[in-house]
């Protein structure tokens, strides 16, 4: 049972408990068994609820026996990143400071996925306050890649990466900054959407107007990122930002189970540079994968260019909305506890106190430049194609990478330019695995929609899926752990 139940993807896992052949307390057994003999090697789970997650469990099959209506992830378990609050269970944002909080309510994807019927039975571990693609931080430690645990997970969404990665569970929520979700994914050879803006959100006690970061999801497969989605997606009140759709546009036929809709992007324009141009430093068996993946796009029927958008704006937008937001969050923070947070969360909050008027009103100058760019190629493409990270997944003990290919890094964000120069674009974009290095190192490739075709981007992403199926490959660690 338990090696069956460990790669089912969510939809099946789903399905199984509605129609009983599984109950909910078997799948939520098994859950728990693969936290146990797999956590200690990559530390990925920070916080459990077992005991209460075996009560919803009951209450799921007692449903389900009843004949009652129930949700389309009903009985699912999950474990929820560490960012996202969940009423009566630690919220810490891998803070010191935050190390014993407790919130009251749920976050918005958090709630609605209750409400779709999944069973939360802990946290995933992230990076002191989400800030930097790697992994660590003083409360919980390092969460290690499955695929090799001397390499980091990435992040901040790694521990979810790791656990999807490693059989615990098939689909988690996220949040995407600067790839938060499409970083680990590449890392941990799953998939990791980032929506456009109004998809899941924004709402108070947070900021409304928020468009930078964005809450998402991670999964196995783009048929699963689908299937959060439809559960998750949609208008709220008071979020003015609110995209006018409801979850189910993400519902379409090939995202389905048994479907044997033939994969096809014919007629589709692609722009396609894995460094844009030149624009970014690639380890060079990163750029050779991702190359590779044009000739994939084209046996679908695709129109592969070599034309691509100018980002030359998108560094401005990016790194003053992010120290804003940074100001925003945790400024009043590092004002109550300077010596309680790393240094490169303080360097962050503090660019953004330095910010003159003349520069805010410079990257929102940047911002409607960008904008219209992007209009005008997305005007003339469908899709735009490039690296998801930079690098290969990189040695867990180090902070970030501070050079690629001979290129000095500045900061902890240079390495993950590809990443924020699309986040700063305000377009969707999802990572799906595109191959492995000779050391056996996932590596994924990165896709990019005009803002608002998020179902297009999931239809085009799942295609390549269909042909490449790199996803189905499994860590050894799976193998060497009962």
């Amino acid at each position: 049972m338990s090696e069956e139940l460990r790669w089912l993807s969510t939809r099946e896992l789903a399905k199984k408990i509605a129609t009983k052949e599984i109950s909910a307390r078997e799948a939520l057994s098994d859950h728990l068994e693969r936290i146990d003999a797999i956590n200690p090697a990559i530390n990925a789970v920070v916080t459990r609820d077992d005991e209460a997650a075996a009560a919803r469990a009951d209450a799921a099959d007692q449903a389900v026996a009843k004949g009652e209506p129930i949700g389309p992830l009903h009985g699912v378990p999950m474990t929820h990143k560490d960012t996202h609050d969940t009423a009566g269970l630690r919220t810490t944002w891998g803070s010191p400071i935050m190390a014993d909080r407790v919130p009251d309510t749920d976050s918005l994807s958090i709630s609605r996925l209750k409400a779709a019927g999944v069973n939360t039975t802990g946290k995933t571990n992230v990076p002191e306050f989400a800030a930097g693609s790697h992994t660590f931080n003083p409360v919980f430690g390092t969460t290690l890649n499955p695929y090799d645990t001397s390499k980091s997970a990435s992040g901040s969404s790694g521990g979810v990466g790791a656990v999807l990665a490693s059989g615990i569970q098939a689909s988690g929520d996220g949040s995407d900054t600067g790839g938060s979700l499409r970083s680990p994914a590449s890392f941990n050879n799953v998939v990791g959407f980032r929506p456009s803006n109004g998809r899941i959100p924004h709402t108070l006690p947070g900021n409304p107007f928020a468009w930078l970061a964005q809450s998402g999801f991670m999964a196995r497969t783009v048929s699963d990122v689908a299937l959060t989605m439809s559960a998750t997606a949609g208008p709220q009140r008071g979020g003015p930002r609110s995209i006018d759709e409801p979850g189910n546009v993400f519902d379409l036929p090939e995202f389905g189970l048994g479907t044997d809709i033939e994969p096809d992007l014919n007629g589709v324009k692609i722009g396609f540079s894995p460094d844009l141009n030149g624009l970014l430093p690639l380890e060079s068996e990163v750029h050779e994968i991702v190359a590779d993946t044009a000739n994939v796009f084209s046996s679908l029927g695709a129109g592969v260019l070599d034309t691509i958008p100018d980002l030359g704006d998108a560094d401005e937008v990016f790194n003053v909305r992010r120290a804003l937001d940074f100001v925003h969050s945790w400024g009043p923070l590092l004002e109550e506890h300077p010596d309680q947070i790393k240094d490169s969360v303080v360097w962050n909050i503090e660019m953004g106190l330095r910010l003159t008027g003349a520069e805010v009103v410079s990257a929102d100058r940047a911002r409607a430049r960008l904008h219209g760019e992007v209009e005008r190629f997305f005007g003339e493409h469908d899709l735009l194609v490039v690296t998801t990270c930079q690098v290969l997944p990189f040695d867990a003990g180090i902070e970030y990478p501070t050079e690629i290919n001979g290129v000095g890094l500045e900061n902890y964000l240079d390495w993950m330019r590809a990443l924020c120069l699309i986040s700063a674009t305000g377009c969707p974009a999802i990572s799906v695995p595109a191959g492995f290095s000779q050391s056996g190192l996932p590596v994924g490739v990165q896709l990019v929609a005009k803002p608002g075709a998020d179902v297009d981007l999931l239809r085009m992403a799942h295609a390549f899926e269909a042909v490449t199926q790199f996803h189905r490959r499994r860590p050894q660690l799976s193998a060497s752990i009962p």
